[in-house]
């Protein structure tokens, strides 16, 4: 039996696999299928991300997300602390490579790609999800040499990320997913550094979107997450933070309103893999109308 019937259940022609119409358990129920050529598939199949920040949070929800999907995706994890990446690479095996690093060091980007290509063949996506909240405090209390080392960390890192990549996203018509902020479109008091690379972030997208028509990349709001920057906000921020925003944080952490890394991180995951390249330079956040065939 050729190896393109599997897709064509599903799509009706050779290409794009629907997982919500037809998925692996699907296969595993059609006695003429041959075990060996399941598991050909699901080689063939699996996509090869990239994804910074991967230790933690929203990055580690996105990468155990892949990881575990019904086809098994391959994926490169990038962060600093290499702990949380090893334990990913003990359970997952062959799936993953590690990269540490600080992701100042703009070399990790061509890096990142070099060690996706090498070891799986192509690239299909890259979630840049890294970032710092910086300094806080007024802008006119900025420290020149801590706001560049911020914006090496959140938005100039991205731009060497995209730059390695995009030959390689191109061949595969690619995905790019950014992690962005509601503070690149709302003013908070002290956050000028964060914000404004967030803002930056979005136009980097939004760039993108009328620049690479084979590479579809979209930026998103995740919303308030429990994750550690959350953390820092409440309980290292207090005197640099104005008193109502601090209360703000502190109020939603109280009431359990936070969301969990999984619920924006798991769109996002969908996206790098199956984004429609009418998204394409758009900033949505994770719970948007447009995005419902995402969500879970």
């Amino acid at each position: 039996m050729p190896l393109d019937y599997i897709t064509q259940k599903s799509t009706g022609s050779r290409g794009h696999l629907n997982y919500s119409t037809y998925t692996t358990t699907d296969f595993l129920t059609t006695a003429s299928i041959d075990q060996s050529l399941i598991h050909q598939y699901r080689i063939m199949s699996a996509k090869t991300i990239i994804v910074t920040g991967a230790s933690r949070g929203i990055g580690l929800s996105i990468t155990k997300y892949l990881l575990s999907a019904p086809q098994s995706h391959n994926v490169v994890v990038v962060a600093r602390s290499p702990e949380p990446l090893q334990k990913l690479k003990d359970q997952y095996g062959k799936q993953v490579e590690i990269l540490n690093g600080d992701l100042a060091d703009f070399s990790l980007a061509p890096k990142a790609v070099d060690l996706a290509v090498k070891s799986f063949g192509k690239l299909d996506g890259i979630v840049l999800n890294h970032g710092m909240l910086g300094q806080v405090g007024k802008i006119a209390e900025a420290e020149p040499e801590q706001w560049k080392y911020g914006w090496d960390v959140n938005f100039l890192s991205l731009v060497a990320f995209v730059k390695a990549a995009l030959p390689a996203l191109r061949e595969t018509k690619g995905k790019i997913i950014f992690t962005s902020s509601g503070a690149s479109v709302t003013a908070y008091t002290g956050w000028g550094l964060y914000g404004a690379s967030k803002a930056a972030m979005n136009h980097l997208a939004l760039s993108l979107g009328d620049e690479e028509p084979d590479v579809t990349s979209v930026s998103i709001r995740p919303g308030m997450v429990d994750t550690e920057m959350q953390r820092e906000l409440r309980e290292d921020h207090a005197t640099s933070l104005v008193p109502h925003i601090h209360s703000k944080f502190v109020g939603v952490h109280k009431e359990g309103k936070l969301l969990k890394p999984e619920q924006p991180g798991h769109v996002m995951a969908k996206l790098v893999l199956d984004a429609p390249s009418a998204l394409s330079g758009k900033f949505l956040s994770w719970n948007d109308k447009e995005l419902a065939g995402f969500q879970e």
